[in-house]
């Protein structure tokens, strides 16, 4: 079996660690300490897609302006406004339900995005390439949000510790072992043999996040679904508009089929996995906010079932 084989069978197969990560969640009384394998899985997951990225041909990956302006201008122009009006329409004043729901939908997501695109026929390298900008971007603009949306209460919430410390594990050190891997692989036999066998982990690293993400917020899935679940209506309301206005964007730049449907899946996929760190360090309601951030990756896998099938028909030929 080849990696190209997990990738056909992706979907089946997050969705089964998604069932996965809540029967855990019911059935293991320890499943919260999962918690503490979240950053060294996501650490994980990240270096081994950087290193399907050729790193040494990186900058011709960053020549196409328009698509990396189309990315910026929809994730963080377009779509914090439609975050916000959903929010003021949708939410009920509840501190915690905003800040979960905020810090989920204002940050695109930057791991499984990728899987998805390249399923729908979207640029994946170009998306790829794009990663440590978009994570880049979202680490500095989403303090700047969070204060505007929030007002001053932000600032007693959000720190910045957590964000610089989730750039440097996140994208810095994955990223440079990822070059460092690329460099040493063909002058050396045994890197480059490891190398080719990590070329068939995304998915099951992906797959593993999923569960241990699952397994260790589900506990608290339940206590709280009374306030959790008003956040679903703004989570779908995003799944449903979110693609429009990366098709719109796309449209506005004049980019090619390929790259237009990565734009819409990076505007409609967002960044549950890898904020979890900065939701857990905010004082007192951290497990809780994690737990609005989950729900929005379970309503976002039912989403992305449907988008892999209905992005190439509403992107078929984008000039």
């Amino acid at each position: 079996m080849k990696p190209a084989v997990l990738e056909q069978h992706q979907i089946g197969i997050y969705f089964s660690a998604v069932l996965l990560g809540l029967l855990i969640a019911v059935a293991v009384p320890w499943a919260h300490e999962l918690e503490a394998a979240i950053d060294t899985a996501i650490a994980t997951l990240l270096y081994v897609m950087f290193l399907q990225l050729p790193l040494g041909d990186l900058r011709h990956s960053f020549a196409d302006r328009h698509f990396l302006l189309a990315l910026g201008v929809s994730n963080f122009v377009v779509v914090p406004v439609l975050v916000l009006i959903l929010a003021l329409v949708l939410l009920p004043d509840i501190a915690v339900l905003w800040l979960g729901v905020l810090m989920v939908l204002l940050t695109p997501c930057i791991d499984y995005v990728v899987a998805f695109t390249h399923i729908a026929g979207g640029n994946t390298r170009g998306l790829l390439a794009a990663t440590p900008l978009l994570l880049l971007a979202q680490m500095l603009l989403l303090p700047v949000y969070l204060g505007l949306f929030l007002g001053s209460s932000a600032a007693e919430i959000v720190q910045p510790e957590p964000f610089a410390r989730a750039f440097l594990w996140f994208i810095a050190v994955p990223f440079a072992l990822a070059a460092l891997t690329q460099f040493l692989a063909p002058r050396n036999a045994t890197v480059g043999r490891v190398t080719q066998m990590l070329g068939w982990l995304p998915v099951p690293m992906t797959a593993l996040l999923l569960v241990i993400v699952i397994g260790a917020v589900g506990p608290r899935l339940g206590p709280a679904a009374s306030v959790i679940g008003q956040a679903v209506p703004v989570y779908i309301a995003f799944a449903v508009t979110a693609p429009f206005i990366g098709f719109a964007v796309s449209r506005l730049f004049g980019l090619e089929t390929g790259a237009a449907r990565a734009v819409i899946f990076s505007t409609s996929t967002r960044n549950s996995l890898v904020v979890l760190p900065l939701a857990f360090a905010v004082p007192d309601s951290g497990p809780l906010v994690a737990a609005v951030i989950v729900t929005q990756t379970l309503v976002e896998l039912a989403s992305e079932v449907v988008y892999v099938r209905w992005v190439p028909r509403l992107a078929p030929h984008v000039v």
